[in-house]
Formats: C-alpha cells, sequence, structure tokens
C-alpha cells in the first residue's frame, strides 16, 4: 500500500536552506561576478539623434499638393534605398573609422555596413500638432562625437537624396512627356495629310468654292504648324529664363553668405590673441588674490577693474566685426541687381509674347474648325471628311492633355529646381549623446545575479530531493509507519567524530569558495567566446 508524501511545512524548508546556503550563494556569486566582469568590459555605446521635417511647399496646393503621411513612408523607403545603399554608407564607415573591431577581424565590408544599416532607425514621428509630416534619424556608435558627425551626415544625404529625387523625377517626367508630344504630333500630322489628301482626291464632288477653301485650309494648317513651333521655342526660353533667374539668385544668396567668410574673425588677430592671455593672467591673479584677501580689498577691487577692463576690449572688437559683417551685408542687400532684373524684364517680354502667340493659334483653331464644318457640309464626301475630322479631334484631344500634363511637369520641375516645393530641413541637428544607451549593465548584472541564484537553487534541489523522500527525523517514522513515536535517541558520537564535523564542514565550504574563484575566469572566458552579451550593444 503506498503512503502519501509528508508535506514538509515553511520552516523545515527554511532550515533547509539555511543548511545549504553556501551551495546556493557560491553559485549565484560566481555567476554574477563572471558576467559582471564580461558585462562591465564592453564597450558604451552612445545615440545621436536628429529631427527633420518635410517643409510644405511656398506655392499654393493646387498647384503642388502637400504631402500626405502614407507618402512620406513611402519616399522614406526610397530615399532610404539610396541613402542605406553600400555607395553611401561605405565611406562614411572608410571616413570615421568605423567599426574598427569587426574590420580588423578582416569580416567583409558587406556585413559591416549591413551591420551599420542596423544601427541606423528612421521613424515617422506622429502627432504634430502642425500636421507637418517629420521623422528622426538615429544612429548608435561607441564614440560620441563620431554618432553625432555620422548622424549629421545622415541627415544631410537625406535632405539630398530627396532633393536630387524630386529633380530628377521631375526632368524624367518632362521627358517622357516630350517624348510622347513628339509621337502624338507626328500621329496628328498625319491624321491632317491624310484628310487634306481626301479633300484633293473629292474635289470634284465639291461646290465651285471647295478649291478655295483647300486652299484657305492649307494656309492656315501651315500657319498653325508655325506657331505651334513658335511657342514651343517660348516655352523653351521661358524655362531657359526661369533657370538663369533662380542661379543668379542663389549667387546673390551666396555673396551674402560669404560675406561673414570673408571677413577677418578678430579671434583670430594677434590683438584679440594677447587680450585673451591677458585676460587668462588676470583671471589667475584674481583668483589668487581672492583666496588671500577679501572682495572690498583695493587690491582685488582693482584687478578685477583690470580685467573688466579687457573684456569690454574683447566685446568691442567682437562687435566692430559683427557690425561690419552687417554693414556688408546691407550694402550687398540694396544693391540692384541688373542681371536678375534684366532677365526677369525679359522672361515677362517673352511671357507676353507667348501669351499673344497662343491667342493667334486659338484663332487660327477656330478658323480650321470653321472651314472644316464648311467643307464637311459638302454632298458627296462628309461622310469620309466626318470620319476624319473626328479621327482628327480624338488626336487633337490627346495632344491637348499631354500639353496639359507637360506643363504641368515643367512647373514641378521648376517648383523643385527653385526649392519651392516640398523639401526635406534638419529642425534639431544631431545631438552629443552625454551618457551612453547600451549596454544597460545594472540590468544584465541582476539578470546574471538571478541566474546564480536559479543554479544554486537547482543544485539545492538535487543534494536535498533524495533526502525528502527517505526518513530523516521522528515525524517522517511517525507518518510513514502510521504509529506514534513513543521516544527517540539522540546522535551518538564519538570526540573525534564530533571534532572532526566542523573540520569537514570548513573543508567542504574552502573547497567551494576555491571552485566558485576558479569558475569564475572560466564563465567569463565563455561568455566572452560565445559572445552572447554582443547583442546588447545594439
Amino acid at each position: 500500500m503506498s503512503v502519501e508524501f509528508r508535506q514538509r511545512t515553511p520552516s523545515e524548508y527554511g532550515r533547509i536552506l539555511w543548511k545549504r546556503k553556501w551551495l546556493i550563494v557560491l553559485p549565484a556569486l560566481a555567476v554574477f561576478s563572471a558576467v559582471a566582469i564580461v558585462v562591465w568590459r564592453l564597450p558604451n555605446v552612445y545615440e545621436s539623434t536628429t529631427l527633420l521635417i518635410v517643409k510644405p511647399p511656398t506655392i499654393p496646393n493646387a498647384i503642388v499638393p502637400s504631402l500626405s503621411e502614407s507618402d512620406l513612408s513611402l519616399r522614406l523607403n526610397n530615399i532610404n534605398q539610396v541613402v542605406q545603399s553600400r555607395s553611401s554608407l561605405e565611406p562614411l564607415v572608410v571616413k570615421y573609422d568605423l567599426y574598427k573591431r569587426e574590420r580588423a577581424a578582416a569580416e567583409p565590408m558587406e556585413s559591416v555596413v549591413d551591420k551599420m544599416r542596423k544601427d541606423i532607425a528612421v521613424v515617422i514621428e506622429h502627432g504634430n500638432n502642425d500636421n507637418v509630416p517629420s521623422f528622426r534619424i538615429s544612429y548608435k556608435e561607441r564614440e560620441p562625437r563620431v554618432t553625432q558627425a555620422v548622424t549629421s551626415e545622415l541627415a544631410s544625404k537625406y535632405v539630398n537624396a530627396q532633393a536630387e529625387g524630386s529633380q530628377r523625377a521631375g526632368e524624367q517626367t518632362t521627358q517622357f512627356f516630350d517624348d510622347q508630344l513628339e509621337q502624338a504630333k507626328r500621329q496628328l500630322d498625319e491624321i491632317d495629310h491624310r484628310r487634306l489628301e481626301y479633300m484633293q482626291q473629292n474635289v470634284g464632288h465639291l461646290p465651285s468654292e471647295a478649291a478655295s477653301l483647300l486652299a484657305q485650309l492649307n494656309g492656315l494648317r501651315e500657319q498653325q504648324k508655325a506657331l505651334i513651333s513658335e511657342i514651343g521655342r517660348l516655352q523653351d526660353r521661358r524655362s531657359a529664363l526661369s533657370s538663369q533667374i533662380t542661379l543668379l539668385s542663389k549667387q546673390t544668396d551666396q555673396e551674402l553668405i560669404d560675406v561673414a567668410e570673408n571677413t577677418t574673425d578678430p579671434r583670430n588677430s594677434l590683438p584679440y590673441a594677447e587680450l585673451m592671455k591677458r585676460k587668462s593672467e588676470l583671471s589667475a591673479e584674481l583668483q589668487d588674490m581672492k583666496e588671500t584677501l577679501k572682495p572690498k580689498n583695493p587690491d582685488v577691487i582693482k584687478k578685477q577693474a583690470q580685467l573688466d577692463s579687457v573684456v569690454r576690449e574683447m566685446d568691442l572688437m567682437n562687435s566692430e566685426w559683427k557690425a561690419r559683417i552687417e554693414e556688408k551685408r546691407a550694402k550687398l542687400a540694396n544693391r540692384v541687381n541688373l542681371p536678375v532684373a534684366g532677365s526677369q524684364a525679359e522672361l515677362k517680354l517673352t511671357e507676353n509674347e507667348l501669351e499673344r502667340q497662343q491667342g493667334l493659334l486659338a484663332q487660327t483653331e477656330g478658323q480650321i474648325n470653321d472651314l472644316n464644318t464648311r467643307i464637311n457640309n459638302v454632298p458627296g464626301a462628309e461622310v469620309g471628311l466626318t470620319a476624319l475630322e473626328r479621327e482628327y479631334q480624338t488626336s487633337k484631344s490627346y495632344y491637348d492633355q499631354l500639353l496639359e500634363k507637360r506643363q504641368k511637369a515643367a512647373l514641378g520641375a521648376a517648383v523643385d529646381s527653385k526649392q519651392q516645393g516640398e523639401t526635406i530641413q534638419v529642425v534639431d541637428p544631431a545631438n552629443l549623446p552625454a551618457s551612453p544607451v547600451a549596454p544597460k549593465r545594472l540590468i544584465i548584472s541582476g539578470g546574471g545575479l538571478a541566474v546564480g541564484l536559479v543554479i544554486g537553487l537547482l543544485l539545492t534541489a538535487l543534494c536535498e530531493v533524495p533526502r525528502l523522500l527517505t526518513i530523516q527525523t521522528s515525524d517522517d517514522a511517525e507518518h510513514y509507519s502510521k504509529l506514534p513515536v513513543l521516544a527517540s535517541l539522540p546522535d551518538f558520537r564519538t570526540p573525534y567524530e564530533a571534532k572532526l564535523i566542523p573540520v569537514r564542514r570548513a573543508g567542504w565550504l574552502v573547497a567551494g569558495i576555491i571552485a566558485a574563484i576558479v569558475s569564475v575566469p572560466v564563465i567569463a572566458v565563455a561568455l566572452r567566446m560565445s559572445k552572447l552579451f554582443e547583442r546588447f550593444l545594439s
């Protein structure tokens, strides 16, 4: 008959744990020490972050629509393909000497670039009160200043990639519509030629004025072709002038920027350096005097006055330098830019002439339509001419649609080239990280302590569980025998055995301590070779 296992009380389990305390504590300390040694030797990892926004266009949304969040995600994916390509990231790795250990271990550059991609994070911001799309770029590295510099260059790459991508897309779109327009124009001319041939072939079936109508139609067609060519030339001229004005404006802006760079900074001059030296000497002397004299001492007051005089001279030199810069900028800003004014005047004349030519083209097309109506009413040729006219109008409508789309594409390309469309701008520059973000040494060390305690408890369980299944005390005997215990005898030991017990315990304790000490470097080496904690650096 089986007997139910006797349940122990919490106090009995407590005595067991206290009895095996060193079996629990020593593994915990050994694992904790090994983990701490490995973790505290891991390099610090810093993270720098920069915030970029998508600046709305400066022209109405009806011309260039705003960018939605879904469009931003798609555009960022496209830009990520460019910025995070190997050709873009490898120069940064070489320039800032990134991932030294991996490169020293002869890892291929593709693996190094993949690791850099994992350290780059691009997150779209949500909940912007101004409803302006924005995103953050962060990068993790082991040197704070290198981290800041790389993050700043990544932000610049995103800005440049967006600008180049928009301009390239606009140019490709414009070129596509130019090709389509050329093809549609050839088709339109072919239909017009067939229509004219048909009318000439059926001239005998037309009324007496048919010949004069055809002659007028031919003349108007030639005039129409000439007007279309002239309009195309004027449109190209307008685009060229717009680009020229943009370049001249950028040149003027660059001159304003170069004023500060071309004006000698007083901080680089010898007098300023002498003042700096004098300031340092006076500061040191004043500090020495304050240590021995009271603040109201005449010598201290005199020395403070000398120091204030030097500081005022330095401030005066900086103020005069800034005033010279502002004066030069004001002169440049008030100067009349004759090339820009001339180009703008020529652009205005070109636009007026383009408007006039378009008016003449509309008038000519109206006359052509009127002649076509009169010719199509001639008996005997009305059906054929109507079919050709329908085909011509369909092709003409398609040509007009392409022309309108081409103008919109050209406008979009001009907007991108003048940076009046949506542009990516840096709002918060890359920060210099003050403290590392990884590894979390205290948390990892605490985890090592917990693992060591678990190991100690498992060892305790291996030693004590077999004992729990045997009769150890009078309570066990009473429980398993179902008989009352009448008397119990104490444990009898000889003096030698009694003296040997603490010695044996001390020996086991010393052996356990030695084993724990020896296991610390072994566990540490194993952890380092396994590179278990490398993942905590990212």
